[in-house]
């Protein structure tokens, strides 16, 4: 019998993925399924000898989820066993035997045969004629140029308003200052080759050999994003592009217009719609991409839901199918887990060529080695073009590439194999420090700050002789002749090019244009985006729910204001005003509740336009599509929520109770409802930035308000401005329903002249009714000509039917409608991209000093994302540098030291989730010493954030036992304010400077009795000890990742915590050079004394190691080399230190520490606890911890301390309340820094002056010169 392994099931994953460029005739499968073998085939040897899965060039599709690939090789084997072994039966006999054909078990025993499910699964695919076809990039002389800036000033109102700075503005716009962002770049990435950069570097390919990892290193800045962009066909946001790019033989012009979702981008920033599941995110991109060729029996949805569990199997995602991805703002998936849906998602797309910018950021050294991992299986599985940029790139994952390419300033300084760029630069002059990694020694040889010149030697410096050395090597000349090889092997191949064409136009649904880069037609991307924007409703029902509540809970207000209303002329004006409320709830419904509800959505909308533009990018389906599903799905939501707010209302306020007119009434608000929604999102789609469509918007609904008819009828309108009534939609809305509810009413009188004592016996004929419309001796007045004269709501006809009134108004509306929608439809298409942010630093305006740069200057890059601090010329700059440091030690060695111990026993955390009690920490004990650096450590999802927000008593939700001393006392009472607490995001007010966001601290947090002066003082030390002077009249908002970093920690240290500070991820997201000055200036804090405690991917001097469940493994020293760590992990069971591994990962090494305070990355001990989204480990390494001898002598250090602290007096309380300084201060202090925020947002601003200008101008000439009649002094009260 065959043998199935779970590949020959994952039939959709090969049909989407190409195989060896050809068609899939008979005479090449023997060739595809030898390459397919030696794709899977396991190597005896791995570098890590618990994952047997892993080698160096291959990793096996059941590595993350073994038993998730052996389920569902079991769930796809019953429907089609049968036929596999009736049609691959004899050509297997003939091969293997008899006996191999004759059971179905060799499904389960025989895992790893893939030679006989190639052979048949080819088989099927020629069979059904399916095509395939792969992609490779070659560029030649590419040179990107972008915008050149210069450090500059903040932009203030009074800057923006002055004459000087706008012609200034006007002549920099006319002729931009322009520099290179990458130069010269010449290579070719083939098809199965992975290209990979790690620490933000530009880069350059040179042909591997079959199945190879490329590794490039750079430090930030260097154009890695932009050269990502370029390869995946993303020129738009640069200056100019200029060299030659091919893909295969097609144009960069052919790919985007025909085949642009076989190239994409995916940014380092997994934006997911937050309310969809792993499951539905990864299922709809598989849905818009499927191919029209699939194998026989099997359609779309087979296709969409066998790809999506073949992908969340092979990608260790079936534990959360059913969870949200998440966001920052809903709970959801694990940053690693999300990182892995995004590549879930790309591989859905059935893309040929990917570029993943940054894609390791923030995650634990476990994680990101799996990321490596699940990007080498899909590309040995599918022969992509891969090309990957990585942080902080450790020894494990080096390993994992064949070759190496390092970048300086947008230059190729090597690219060669990965086991000789060590001796390459060692050989060029270099010297790498003890224990220097081979990653970090490539990045510091490009760092004038961190390389180290070997005594005597004349060596390259600058970034253009880095390159001229590289082009005088014998590695250029590969690239070369591959280059040349690739160019015979491809270009002017007209058979290739038409079975390139042949095989895109056989992935192509039916009704799908040949010229059309999507696979699936308009209508069936309709009701894919139809679909997903029905589970986004689902999703966030809470939201809906809200929604729904305010609407009942307006029509309840609305509807007891007027309750009951008499069908008398008294409440003519009040019908006619909830009728007025009535049809702004259609504003109200899209302008208030819904036009306010519509505004509301703009945010939302400006959120979601980095995923559909990803989307379209990626060829899933067109944007105005998005816009047009959001509107139909609306439909039905506004009208139940439309619905139930007319009943209450309607009927709360008494109108005319017969089904025509509720329901006509009803009609025009639900139409007008939606006319409002889509008004508002075209003009949220108009605009690449949010501020001036909030603006815009808030203009229009004051005119949209004001010419509805009601506040100032049309007879009363001045001339040049009664044409807004015209193009008011809730004008007409108004009319009908007005005229509607009026038709049949006959008021009687309330008001008569002549009335009261004495004319009791008037008869009718002699008395009057004063409302508007009446007639002499009627004490009912007709509510057609009460309307008709009111508003001029009569079209001068009294008599004219309701009918053709309601008709006419209801055309237009729905004209209304169909022309706000083809306007929303428009410009979600063409208007997809969002306002960009320069990465400029900007500094305060009067500054003393102002480091510019010139715009020729290679080290800065504008375009470029801010990864590191602002370049300024490295070299000229070094000495600056040295003496900042300098300044940096002595400060610190002037700060007194502390003498506190901070200790906790017993920790647990337990919360309810759908309600039941979850344990997040378990039986957590620790201390922090003066003077010592303590790492808590963990997998993602270990719990040491949570434990880090227990301890400093930040959490609000749950239940915290256990206990917490300072000196074995119970903690003071303000605690929190003798501490210092570090989040992982920066969270700052972006224009406020370095220098006033630490003084604003100081002041907020020292007490008021701390003269100003000394607070003054304080701050500068603490810029000097952050290594921040030279950027503290920078604006916060300009800084790049690592001086924000430095930022954060320098505010907590201004206001001098008295106990200890903690830290939660301080490295995340940043390179390895930035990281490195982020620990070693901790490192420098914890010497003169400062107590930390700190959650980390790298280690100090003392380690609290969690597992999953927020349970111990390990608490204490390291000891030197971590010796300590080692034998404790190695006398209870785990495996010994490989002799090149590090005992927790990569090291950073400052060329000044010794090698025994080096600061190293944690993946050894992560891999032996079975850290990781995937990994396990056959210890119970908590259980080993608490009965360890280790764990007593924790608890007998902890006693200790508590019973040396308790021999002095417990630590008192600073402050008297929660707060350093009593309310009225705090007033005026935040008053003084949200005025001054203010004026350094102008287009805040400018957008509120303008609204009110305009609005102000708008409702002064509405109202121009009113007269002194009753119709004039009315119309002045509605002013005001």
């Amino acid at each position: 019998m065959q043998t199935v392994h779970v590949s020959t099931h994952l039939y959709s994953m090969i049909n989407m993925f190409p195989v060896n460029g050809c068609v899939l005739s008979a005479n090449c499968q023997g060739q595809v399924a030898n390459h397919l073998s030696l794709i899977y085939m396991r190597k005896e040897q791995s570098s890590l000898p618990e994952r047997t899965g892993l080698s160096a060039s291959h990793v096996d599709v059941d590595y993350f989820d073994p038993q998730g690939v052996r389920e569902l090789r079991r769930a796809l084997s019953r429907p089609y066993s049968q036929q596999i072994i009736s049609e691959a039966s004899p050509s297997l006999e003939s091969t293997h035997g008899p006996g191999d054909a004759d059971s179905s078990d060799t499904v389960l025993n025989h895992p790893n045969d893939l030679e006989r499910n190639l052979r048949y699964t080819l088989k099927k695919r020629d069979e059904a004629d399916i095509k395939s076809r792969e992609l490779g990039v070659l560029f030649e002389d590419l040179r990107v140029v972008g915008l050149g800036n210069s450090a500059s000033f903040q932009q203030t109102l009074g800057s923006l308003l002055n004459p000087w700075n706008i012609i200034k503005s006007i002549n920099d716009s006319r002729h931009p200052r322009l520099r290179d962002i990458l130069k010269d770049f010449r290579g070719v990435v083939r098809p199965g080759e992975m290209l990979c950069w790690s620490q933000f570097c530009s880069t350059f390919s040179i042909r591997l050999t079959f199945i190879q990892f490329t590794v490039v290193l750079g430090r930030p800045g260097s154009g890695c994003s932009t050269f990502l962009k370029v390869l995946a066909n993303q020129r738009k946001e640069f200056h100019a592009v200029h060299g030659n790019v091919h893909y295969n033989s097609f144009s960069p012009e052919d790919i985007s217009h025909r085949y642009r979702g076989d190239v994409q981008y995916s940014p380092e920033d997994d934006i997911h719609f937050p309310t969809l599941t792993v499951e539905q995110t990864i299922g709809f991109a598989a849905k818009t991409r499927a191919p029209h060729s699939r194998i026989d029996g099997q359609n779309r949805q087979d296709y969409r839901n066998v790809t999506t569990d073949v992908l969340t199997t092979v990608f260790g995602l079936r534990h959360v199918k059913k969870s949200p991805v998440g966001n920052a703002a809903i709970r959801g998936v694990s940053g690693g887990e999300k990182k892995r849906v995004s590549i879930s998602e790309a591989l859905a797309t059935r893309s040929l060529l990917n570029s993943w910018d940054n894609s390791t950021r923030g995650l634990d050294a476990s994680t990101a080695v799996e990321f490596v991992r699940a990007l080498r299986i899909a590309t040995d599985v599918g022969r992509l073009s891969t090309i990957v940029s990585i942080y902080q790139a450790g020894e494990s994952l080096y390993e994992m590439f064949d070759k190496v390419c390092v970048i300086y300033e947008g230059r190729m300084a090597y690219f060669g194999p990965a086991d000789r760029a060590r001796q390459y630069f060692i050989d060029m002059g270099y010297e790498p420090a003890n224990r220097q990694t081979t990653s970090d020694f490539l990045v510091s040889v490009t760092d004038p700050h961190g390389r180290i010149v070997r005594t005597g030697m004349s060596v390259p410096r600058s970034s253009s002789e880095f390159e001229e050395y590289y082009r005088r090597s014998d590695i250029m000349n590969i690239n070369e002749k591959d280059m040349a090889s690739f160019r015979d092997q491809v270009f002017g191949k007209d058979h290739l090019v038409a079975s390139y064409k042949a095989s895109a136009k056989a992935d192509q649904s039916r009704h799908t244009f040949d010229s059309s880069p999507y696979t699936i037609s308009i209508p069936m991307q309709v009701r894919a985006v139809m679909t997903r924007r029905v589970q986004i409703l689902k999703g966030s029902w809470t939201a809906q729910l809200i929604n729904t509540m305010a609407f009942i809970l307006q029509a309840i207000i609305l509807g007891t204001t007027f309750l009951k209303l008499a069908p008398a002329t008294s409440a003519f004006y009040s019908r006619g005003g909830i009728l007025f409320f009535q049809s702004l709830i259609t504003i109200y419904s899209s302008v208030f509740l819904p036009a306010l509800f519509a505004m509301s959505e703009i945010p939302s909308l400006f959120a979601q336009r980095p995923i559909v533009r990803r989307h379209q990018k990626a060829a899933m389906y067109h944007p105005f599509i998005e816009g047009l599903a959001m509107t139909l799905v609306d439909i039905p939501v506004t009208f139940c929520t439309i619905s139930i707010y007319c009943i209450i209302l309607y009927f709360l306020v008494g109108l005319q109770r017969t089904a025509a007119q509720f329901f006509t009434l009803f009609l025009f608000v639900f139409v007008t409802a939606i006319i409002m929604k889509s008004l508002f999102r075209g003009l949220a789609a108009s605009f690449k930035a949010e501020a001036p469509a909030q603006a815009i918007a808030g203009i229009m609904v004051l005119a949209l308000s004001l010419y509805t008819g009601y506040l100032i009828p049309m007879p009363s309108m001045i001339g040049g401005l009664k044409w807004i009534t015209y193009i008011n939609p809730i004008r007409y809305s108004f009319e009908a329903i007005l005229t509607n509810e009026f038709h049949t009413l006959n008021g009687l009188c309330t008001s008569i002249v002549p009335s009261g004592p004495g004319y009791e016996n008037v008869q009718e004929d002699n008395r009057a009714c004063t409302t508007i419309g009446s007639t002499p001796g009627n004490l009912y007045v007709d509510g057609n000509i009460f309307a008709a004269l009111s508003f001029g709501y009569s079209y001068n006809n009294v008599w004219r039917s309701m009918t053709d009134v309601i008709a006419q108004n209801l055309g237009i509306l729905i004209a209304f409608c169909i022309f706000f929608t083809t306007w929303l439809l428009v410009f979600t298409e063409f208007n997809t991209a969002s306002a960009g942010q320069s990465s400029v630093t900007v500094f305060k305006r009067g500054s003393s000093s102002l480091p510019v740069q010139d715009a020729t200057d290679s080290s800065s890059n504008d375009e470029e994302k801010d990864q590191a601090t602002t370049a300024t010329p490295v070299e000229s700059h070094l000495e600056s540098r040295v003496q900042s440091e300098k300044d940096a030690q002595e400060a610190l060695a002037e700060q007194p030291r502390m003498t506190d111990i901070f200790s906790w026993q017993h920790i647990n955390y337990d919360v309810s989730v759908s309600g039941e009690s979850r344990r997040l920490l378990n039986d957590v004990s620790g201390y922090v010493a003066p003077g010592k650096l303590t790492a808590l450590m963990g997998e993602s999802g270990a719990g040491k954030t949570t434990l880090l927000n227990a301890l400093a008593e930040r959490i609000d939700t749950g239940t915290v036992t256990g206990d917490r001393f300072v000196n074995g006392h119970p903690l003071p009472r303000d605690f929190r304010a003798q501490t210092g607490y570090c989040q992982q995001t920066d969270t700052h007010l972006p224009t406020m400077t370095v220098r006033e966001s630490l003084l604003f601290s100081a002041k907020m947090r020292q007490p008021l009795s701390v003269p100003m002066a000394e607070k003054e003082a304080y701050v500068n030390k603490c810029l000097a000890m952050c290594g921040l002077e030279a950027f503290a009249e920078a604006t916060v908002g300009s800084l790049g990742v690592e001086h924000k970093k430095r930022t954060t920690i320098a505010v907590e240290l201004a206001a001098k915590p008295q106990l200890l500070l903690f830290l939660d991820e301080p490295t995340s997201g940043l390179d390895s050079q930035s990281a490195w000055a982020i620990v070693s200036f901790l490192r420098d804090l914890a010497d003169s004394g400062q107590a930390i405690l700190c959650t980390i991917h790298q280690v100090f001097d003392r380690l609290l190691l969690l597992r999953k469940g927020g349970e111990t493994v390990y608490f204490g020293d390291l000891g030197k080399n971590a010796t300590s760590l080692l034998r404790y992990f190695e006398k209870n069971g785990s495996r010994s230190c490989e002799p090149l591994e590090n005992p927790y990962g990569t090291p950073f090494f400052p060329t000044y520490m010794s090698p025994d305070t080096r600061l190293y990355r944690a993946e050894f001990m992560l891999d032996v606890i079975g850290a990781g989204a995937t990994a396990s480990s056959e210890n119970d390494w908590h259980q080993t911890w608490t009965q360890s001898r280790e764990s007593e002598l924790l608890q007998e250090d902890i006693e200790n301390i508590h019973a040396d602290g308790q021999k002095h007096p417990p630590i008192k309380a600073t402050f008297r309340s929660d707060f350093a300084t009593p309310w009225a201060y705090q007033t005026w202090t935040l008053l003084k820094r949200a005025m001054l925020d203010h004026w350094r947002n102008p287009t805040y601003l400018m957008a509120k002056i303008m609204l009110n200008i305009v609005g102000g101008l708008l409702i002064g000439f509405t109202f121009f010169k009113r007269k002194d009649t009753i119709e004039g002094t009315q119309n002045k009260l509605f002013v005001r």
